[in-house]
């Protein structure tokens, strides 16, 4: 069986009519629809359902423009790392960013999850939230020791195998990794508390900064590929400056919240943030995000390792081109997904089904539109505009591959949608049964010769597999909305 969150069992709590106070800045108009929609649910459920579904698009509006910005910035950098870099310069950089986002998501954007989960679960309920971080930065530091340990212990084969003896390779990475635990903790602190505006600036700050090492070496400032990796370390560093000022609106602008009387009755150890409940919730999430960096970075290391990661084939570099398809959208749909999951929460915890599944109705439907007219635009400009963007170190994009990759971007934003769905619900073991399996198929079709052609190999089953997945979710969130009561 699933685990449920916190409070499944348990009777809404009343709200009594009562609005949150609303912070004076920037986060204003996110913080006042999920304010409306909490009063309008004692009112009229129909209501409140339509209000709390525009409260997600509100709440993604104060934070679009950071991440479209990040996600714009993000090609920059790879874009101009491509055009400058030789072939084996840019495999590493190619490599070293899979790696990274890899371990980094899997590691640490369980704990992101967790926090923005809990927090938002908590104050939808009338209880503190301040209580509960320490078990997140207990196993969020425990996922970093690990990392480190690991990555001391194997230094030979990741600098020597699969960086080609590069040092500075090596040491960007584990630099970067470690850095990354601190960022994503921010990140979900920031989000569970609907601090959407620190959020994008922080992740903003981040990719403009890592651009930055791009742009000097295409000025001439500094050169090699040693620089522009650089900038993968320094990224997470520089993006945490946001936190004085994250902690500086707190103690100015938000005052403590005292529970209600209903909450504090209801108030008991098991709905607690436990070290076994916690751990068990980010355990699950780190298989999820072990298998959607499988579908989003796992085809060029399948692929460099079909080679033998001989970087000087610049195969690995291309093949991390074809996936910018990939990353771009699945970046910018980050601000819907960011703002859904504590959405989501506290609609559960509110029992507003009808809201909670408006929500998910509305943004699958955009996902899968979404992936229709980018295959529609790859089909037609894809091998011509990837050109001019990234270059193409010698090698033809193929058009028909490059739709079947647009096709399976809109499936996986719907994956994304019901993920966040059913992790707020709290089916997060079943969901991440779902997705280690479409990894496994993923990572198969991948690894072997079917169609003659190693990178088309590789786009067909990332669409294969993401449909493969698409089919489970749904299957189970149906499953999952009519144990809850919310008929989908």
């Amino acid at each position: 069986m699933s685990a449920q969150i916190a409070g499944d069992d348990r009777p809404p709590i009343a709200t009594g009519g009562r609005l949150p106070l609303s912070p004076p800045d920037d986060e204003a108009d996110a913080l006042a629809a999920t304010a409306t929609a909490d009063a309008v649910a004692d009112l009229d459920p129909a209501a409140a359902a339509s209000v709390s579904t525009r409260s997600v698009f509100a709440g993604t509006r104060v934070l679009a423009i950071g991440v479209a910005s990040t996600g714009i910035c993000t090609f920059l950098y790879l874009a101009i790392a491509s055009h400058v870099l030789d072939k084996v310069q840019y495999s590493r950089i190619s490599l070293g960013w899979s790696i990274l986002f890899i371990t980094a998501c899997v590691i640490y954007r369980p704990i992101e999850q967790l926090l923005s989960r809990t927090i938002a679960d908590r104050a939808a309920r009338g209880e503190a939230h301040s209580s509960i971080l320490r078990t997140p930065a207990l196993i969020q530091a425990a996922f970093a020791a690990a990392f480190l340990i690991a990555a001391i212990g194997l230094r030979g084969p990741i600098q020597n195998t699969i960086f080609g003896g590069s040092r500075v390779s090596y040491w960007v990475l584990v630099i970067a990794v470690i850095a990354y635990a601190a960022s994503y903790f921010a990140r979900g602190w920031l989000a569970g508390s609907k601090r959407f505006a620190l959020y994008g600036a922080l992740i903003l700050l981040e990719s403009v900064s890592r651009t930055c090492f791009a742009v000097a070496v295409a000025i001439g400032i500094t050169h090699g590929g040693g620089a522009v990796a650089a900038g993968m370390a320094a990224a997470p560093i520089v993006s945490l400056c946001v936190i004085p000022f994250a902690l500086h609106k707190l103690r100015s602008h938000d005052e403590p919240e005292q529970p209600t009387k209903a909450a504090a009755a209801t108030t008991t150890a098991a709905h607690d943030l436990s070290l076994r409940r916690g751990s068990r919730f980010a355990f699950s999430v780190v298989a999820i995000m072990l298998s959607e960096q499988t579908l989003i970075n796992g085809g060029v290391l399948v692929i460099a390792a079909r080679t033998g990661f001989d970087l000087t084939t610049g195969l690995a570099g291309f093949a991390f081109n074809v996936f910018l398809v990939v990353r771009a959208p699945l970046q910018l749909f980050q601000a819907v997904q960011t703002s859904i999951l504590p959405h989501l929460a506290g609609m559960h915890a509110q029992e507003s089904g009808d809201a909670f599944r408006r929500t998910v109705r509305l943004t699958l439907l955009t996902s899968l539109a979404c992936g229709v007219l980018l295959a529609l635009a790859l089909l037609a400009i894809g091998p011509f505009a990837m050109k001019i963007a990234v270059g193409d170190h010698g090698f033809s994009y193929g058009r028909v591959g490059l739709a079947l990759v647009g096709l399976g971007v809109g499936i996986h934003l719907a994956c994304g949608t019901l993920n966040q769905a059913l992790l707020a619900l709290g089916r997060e073991r079943s969901t991440a049964v779902a997705w280690l399996f479409s990894a496994a198929v993923f990572i198969a079709l991948s690894a072997l010769p079917w169609l003659g052609n190693r990178l088309l190999e590789v786009q067909a089953g990332y669409l294969i597999a993401t449909a493969v997945l698409a089919v489970a979710l749904l299957t189970r969130y149906r499953l999952a909305t009519r144990h809850a009561g919310a008929t989908a």
